[in-house]
C-alpha cells in the first residue's frame, strides 16, 4: 500500500470514500446497538474500526507534508454523518408508537377500522382535552410501516394529532420483532 503515503488523486480519493463509508457503517452500528441489537453492532463494529485503522492511517502518514488529507478526511466525515443517518432512516431499525388524537369519535372509528384493514393493531381510548372529549388511537409498529400509517391517517383525517415516538421493548400485541 505505498501508494497510500505519497500525494495522489488516489490517495484524496481513497480517504474520501473510505471515510465515508465508515462513518456510515458507524452510524448504523450506534443505531443498532441503541435498538438493542448488540451482536449485528458488534459484527458492525469490527468493520468500522478496520476502515478506520486503514483510513485514518493514511491520513497520518504524511499528512505534515499533505495538510491537504486532512481537510478531506474531515470533509468525508461530514458527509459521512450525512449518508449514515439518511441510511439509518431508509432501514428503520426497531419499533415506534404512533398517537393520533381525534376530536370526533365517529372519525376515531372510521380511521381504527381503516388501520386496521391495513393490518395495524390499534388501540382506541377516550381523553380529555383543552375543547372536550378526545379520541386516542395508539399503534405500536415497526418504524418501516410509519410513512404508511401516516399516509392512511392523513388521507382519512387531515386534522388529526399525530405524534411518532420510538419504542425500545413491545412484549406481547400484534407486533413481530
Amino acid at each position: 500500500m505505498d501508494f497510500l503515503s505519497e500525494p495522489s488523486i488516489w490517495v484524496y480519493l481513497f480517504v474520501f470514500f473510505g471515510k465515508i463509508i465508515e462513518v456510515t457503517v458507524s452510524t448504523v452500528r450506534l443505531v443498532l446497538i441503541n435498538r438493542g441489537e448488540r451482536l449485528k453492532g458488534s459484527i458492525t463494529a469490527f468493520f468500522e474500526v478496520s476502515l478506520w485503522l486503514i483510513v485514518t492511517g493514511t491520513v497520518l502518514v504524511g499528512f505534515q507534508e499533505d495538510i491537504f488529507r486532512c481537510f478531506v478526511f474531515a470533509l468525508a466525515f461530514a458527509i459521512g454523518n450525512y449518508f449514515g443517518s439518511w441510511l439509518e432512516g431508509k432501514l428503520a431499525f426497531g419499533l415506534c408508537s404512533i398517537n393520533v388524537i381525534v376530536s370526533e369519535q365517529n372519525k376515531a372509528e372510521g380511521l381504527a377500522k381503516e388501520l386496521r384493514d391495513n393490518n395495524f393493531a390499534v388501540t382506541v381510548i377516550e381523553g380529555e382535552g383543552k375543547q372536550g372529549r378526545r379520541e386516542i388511537l395508539i399503534l405500536h409498529l415497526k418504524r418501516k410501516r410509519i410513512p404508511n400509517a401516516i399516509s392512511i391517517i392523513k388521507a382519512k383525517l387531515k386534522d388529526a394529532m399525530i405524534t411518532v415516538n420510538d419504542v425500545r421493548i413491545v412484549n406481547g400485541g400484534y407486533i413481530k420483532k
